[in-house]
């Protein structure tokens, strides 16, 4: 069996950012309160946290979150 490639021509943080929107867009077609706009938003909000992490990640001086700074302060 033979691996199908795929040449991306978007960045990660791009598809991750049109996928945020797209699941935005169809949370406010469903009604407000229902469980599949809370599905949606939920999903929005996880593409969202990836691209914030993988910027993290990619980044030349990777610094611990601020959340995170803060409770390792407090444990010394």
């Amino acid at each position: 069996m033979q691996r199908r490639r795929f040449k991306h021509t978007k960045t990660f943080e791009e598809r991750l950012a049109e996928e945020a929107m797209r699941f935005k867009e169809a949370a406010e077609k469903q009604p407000a309160g229902s469980h599949a706009r809370e599905l949606l938003l939920k999903r929005a909000r996880q593409a969202e946290t990836a691209s914030h992490i993988n910027r993290w990640l990619s980044s030349p001086e990777m610094q611990p979150p601020k959340a995170l700074e803060n409770l390792l302060s407090g444990q010394e």
